[in-house]
């Protein structure tokens, strides 16, 4: 499969030549599920805490004797029974990143980049020409090349001047190659990447 290499005014210049097994068998999206929700997981904060019956305030006094009351026996004021006492097994801060196997993550990268590719929504730009700060000239290169909505725009190493170009952009995301994942591709709905890093993404996902 060949996909056309344009320039900034959208003028084909180029063909990029796609490993045929880059487009094996049917899609794994499987493998972007178990990705997606990898990234998902791995960016929670898990911040959240609840108050242990040692930790809520409150004297630790016997409220009344243990027998002859006639009432129920109760230890402390803190205990998880009364309205101000503690809470039992509520969640505290932890981490929920977790280990995802490496071939796993290829194959989720390879079957999101595969099905960007089938559905033509990948624009393979030579070079990304913008050589100063201006969101006004992220917004004509993307005109030009037709892309509305979600993008994903994709740099081996993108420049100083292309990230503040687009930062201001609410729907463009900007990535280097390396850094790539399922999720940055399944949730754009175009993606523009320049030559080097579509050759590097190739190169990573069949290897």
């Amino acid at each position: 499969m060949t996909c056309d290499v344009v320039n900034e005014r959208n003028e084909t210049v180029d063909a990029f030549e796609l490993s045929d097994e880059l487009f094996a068998g049917p899609i794994a999206t499987g493998l972007i599920w178990e990705s997606v929700v990898h990234e998902q997981a791995r960016t929670r904060r898990g911040t959240h805490a609840t108050k242990t019956r040692g930790l809520v305030s409150g004297t630790g006094r016997k409220p009344w004797r243990q027998k002859g009351s006639g009432r129920a026996r109760v230890g402390e004021a803190r205990n998880p029974l009364w309205r101000t006492g503690g809470t039992v097994f509520g969640p505290q801060p932890r981490s929920y990143d977790y280990r995802l196997p490496r071939k796993v993550e290829r194959g989720a990268l390879r079957a999101a980049l595969r099905a960007k590719f089938e559905e033509g929504a990948v624009v393979v730009l030579s070079e990304f020409v913008i050589d100063e700060p201006k969101t006004r000239l992220a917004v004509e290169l993307l005109d030009r090349l037709g892309v509305t909505g979600k993008a994903l725009l994709v740099d081996v190493s993108p420049s100083d001047a292309l990230e503040r170009a687009v930062s201001n952009l609410p729907d463009v995301r900007l990535a280097a190659s390396g850094r790539v994942t399922a999720r940055d591709l399944a949730n754009a709905g175009r993606v523009v990447m320049s030559r080097p890093a579509a050759e590097h993404l190739a190169r990573v996902v069949t290897s």
